[in-house]
């Protein structure tokens, strides 16, 4: 099976997505795969529609998972089919789960104000007054670097964000505050703003603030509700909110 793993991954690479990407990508085939080999005995050329859907069942199952992410699990298979053994795919034998939506938890600014005043690491509080200020994603954040930064024009320069497309963000005064303060006593990094303790060639990982936020709610005695996302949205509320004001007062005739 591991030429099937191997071919795979070059094929996504091919695309030229991040090695992160390749890896999360990869997960559910190495299951599927795992799958036919210890259960089916079986080729991935050879398996039925059947036998496909009978995957989806038994990793469901075995894993508990969302529709969301089953999702993502056809699809990787799905790639797989097309990419790697060369063959049509049918959605209508192995069709798209529906999903429920939900809003994320957005706090309020005396919130925000509160959990970030408080926070006792200072790597901690000045990623999250980025995401805040800014509206930054927390892979935005974990990659910034101090070339990123401009303290003249106040903005910030997001590389390689959502979809590969560069943009500017506004950088706060209060957020420069706290960065500054967090840059001198962290060091002064000059390659990855935010580099991993054990590596400074390397951005810190993504789930490395996701624990201390639930951490930190934990500690102030708050339910665990609160995410990355949670601290982006603000911003994009305030974005939205601005546009459509600004919409509904143009004259359109």
């Amino acid at each position: 099976m591991q030429k099937y793993i191997e071919t795979y991954k070059q094929m996504i690479s091919l695309r030229g997505l991040t090695d992160h990407t390749i890896i999360s990508y990869s997960t559910y085939v190495n299951a599927y795969l795992s799958y036919l080999k210890s259960i089916l005995f079986k080729l991935p050329e050879d398996v039925s529609w059947q036998e496909l859907r009978d995957f989806i069942f038994f990793i469901q199952q075995q894993r508990d998972l969302s529709d969301r992410t089953l999702n993502a699990c056809i699809s990787q298979i799905r790639f797989l089919t097309l990419y790697v053994l060369h063959k049509s795919w049918d959605p209508y034998q192995l069709p798209m789960r529906k999903f429920d939506s939900y809003l994320p938890f957005v706090p309020t600014k005396e919130e925000v104000k509160t959990f970030i005043s408080t926070m006792p690491n200072l790597k901690q509080k000045a990623m999250i007054a980025l995401m805040y200020s800014a509206g930054l994603r927390i892979g935005e954040v974990c990659r910034l670097k101090y070339e990123d930064i401009n303290r003249k024009q106040m903005r910030i320069h997001i590389t390689h964000g959502k979809n590969r497309c560069d943009r500017y963000a506004i950088l706060s005064v209060a957020a420069l505050s706290i960065l500054t303060e967090y840059w001198f006593s962290f060091g002064k990094p000059m390659n990855w703003l935010f580099p991993q303790q054990r590596s400074c060639e390397k951005p810190i990982d993504t789930f490395y603030l996701s624990r201390h936020i639930h951490a930190h709610e934990t500690r102030l005695g708050w339910k665990q509700r609160l995410t990355c996302h949670s601290f982006r949205y603000p911003n994009l509320y305030k974005i939205q909110t601005f546009l459509n004001k600004h919409l509904r007062s143009l004259d359109w005739d």
